[in-house]
């Protein structure tokens, strides 16, 4: 058994979308709910849900939703073109 630490590198942008997207699918709606099947994938989940948390001081910044939108459009960006209908950020 191995429990040395795996360190994962985001930018600033995709940790703040991330985080949002974990947000949405698993306190407002039953997305990772419906398609987690093994209860073990959640101890990762909970672990990098709680990095972001506690690494993300704009998660409480009264212009969050601007913050988030620019994030998302740079990140798109940086995508390049592709799929239209999977560009579009989630209804609030």
């Amino acid at each position: 058994m191995n429990d040395d630490p795996v360190t994962i590198t985001l930018t600033h942008d995709q940790a703040l979308v991330l985080s949002d997207w974990l947000y949405e699918a698993m306190m407002k709606s039953d997305r990772l709910g419906s398609i987690i099947t093994d209860r073990a994938v959640w101890s990762p989940i909970y672990t990098i849900t709680g990095a972001l948390d506690t690494t993300l001081p704009e998660l409480f910044a009264a212009d969050y939703a601007d913050r988030l939108a620019a994030a998302r459009a740079r990140l798109l960006v940086l995508l390049g073109p592709g799929d239209a209908s999977i560009e579009e950020a989630p209804e609030p």
